[in-house]
């Protein structure tokens, strides 16, 4: 299959998520990054794009120079990557959207629900796909996971544990010069959430991803524990789900000993799940009366979900990188099938507008629920 001509807002020069979104782009031969707008500054941009060895008439100074150029050229951009802070999503995604070009951006949707929505408004007009990137829904053994809770392996699920837990962010490193930090603490730029937009929408994501439920009330308590740090660090959620279902949603970037530790633990009265993204190649399963069982991809006892999205054999790890690409090849099939009239195969899988919407409502609610003294509230 030829390769899909890609944009890139964003994901300049010392950008790590910008990388990121590159190499997961070609590591399945799905994209071909031919164009840019990789910086805010003129001048950055076109460093960034020779660095990376783009045409320089392909290296553009600002998005909305880019998105005019590439609509107009015969073998203009057919999606763009966006992998800017938050609060530069929503303007580049509608000016790509209008122009009908597919847009694959980095999570969260927008700074704000208001933004969100608007882009909303512009998404169901547009020809164009939208994709977000919530790459922990790429693992095999999150597929599989998913697979088995919709077969009911776990019966009637009664628990749903999910953890995201970092230490990063433990000191003030925002203001000893970390650009990475700079922005994730600052609202006008990361939005209401701080801990809870940059981890807790994955936390949130995933465990919606596997269970296919989304809680109908929640109850937050959030901490800004570093003094002078204005957004959360720390997040303590409750869950309630309709039929009865409880859950729990901790996420913290000042938790020390975790480096990334995103992990998801679901029981239901047949049995229990346990998976960690530091170990993605494990997933330990137990029904009730039974013994714990360790399921490891590409494994004798995988599921064709986790088949379809692995690439090497078993014993061979797979980890965040090919989780990544997971979502950009999944992106590459359904904008194939969408420019040939057709619907996306069943078993394409990526995450939505309604995913990154659900999202934005998840960190609306938990800051309306902790100004209310936890109080529970509908996403």
């Amino acid at each position: 299959m030829r390769e899909i001509p890609l944009g890139m807002v964003g994901g300049g020069q010392d950008a790590f998520i910008g990388n990121v979104h590159r190499i997961a782009a070609r590591l399945d031969g799905a994209f071909r990054l031919v164009a840019g707008a990789l910086s805010s500054t003129p001048e950055r941009a076109r460093a960034s794009g020779e660095e990376l060895g783009l045409d320089p008439a392909r290296i553009y100074g600002d998005y909305r120079q880019m998105a005019m150029a590439e609509a107009r050229r015969k073998d203009g951009i057919r999606a763009v990557a966006i992998v800017t802070p938050n609060h530069m999503h929503a303007g580049p995604a509608i000016e790509f959207l209008r122009r009908g070009i597919h847009v694959i951006c980095d999570k969260p949707l927008t700074a704000t629900l208001a933004e969100a929505k608007r882009l909303a408004k512009v998404a169901e007009r547009s020809k164009a796909l939208f994709v977000l990137t919530h790459n922990y829904t790429g693992y095999p053994l999150v597929r599989q996971a998913r697979a088995m809770v919709a077969r009911g392996d776990l019966g009637r699920l009664r628990l749903v544990q999910v953890e995201y837990l970092q230490d990063w962010l433990t000191e003030a490193v925002e203001t000893a010069g970390s650009k990475q930090a700079e922005w994730r603490t600052d609202p006008t730029r990361a939005g209401a959430g701080g801990a809870l937009g940059d981890i807790g929408t994955h936390a949130w994501n995933l465990a919606g991803f596997v269970t296919g439920m989304e809680p109908e009330a929640i109850a937050a308590d959030l901490s800004s524990f570093v003094p002078g740090r204005v957004l959360d660090d720390n997040a303590h959620v409750m869950l309630r789900y309709a039929g009865g279902a409880r859950g729990t949603l901790l996420v913290s970037q000042v938790a020390p000993g975790n480096e990334n530790g995103l992990r998801l633990r679901l029981y239901g009265d047949k049995g229990g799940l346990e998976w960690s993204q530091e170990n993605p190649n494990r997933l330990w399963f137990t029904p009730f009366g039974g013994e714990k069982r360790l399921l490891s991809r590409g494994g004798a006892r995988a599921d064709p979900a986790a088949a379809r999205v692995a690439r090497l054999p078993g014993g061979h790890p797979e980890g965040y990188l090919e989780a990544f690409a997971t979502i950009y090849s999944e992106a590459a099939r359904a904008i194939r099938a969408h420019e040939a009239g057709k619907a996306s195969p069943p078993e394409v899988i990526y995450p939505t507008l309604a995913d990154g919407l659900s999202g934005m409502r998840f960190v609306v609610a938990c800051v309306q629920s902790a100004r209310r003294n936890a109080a529970w509230v509908r996403p």
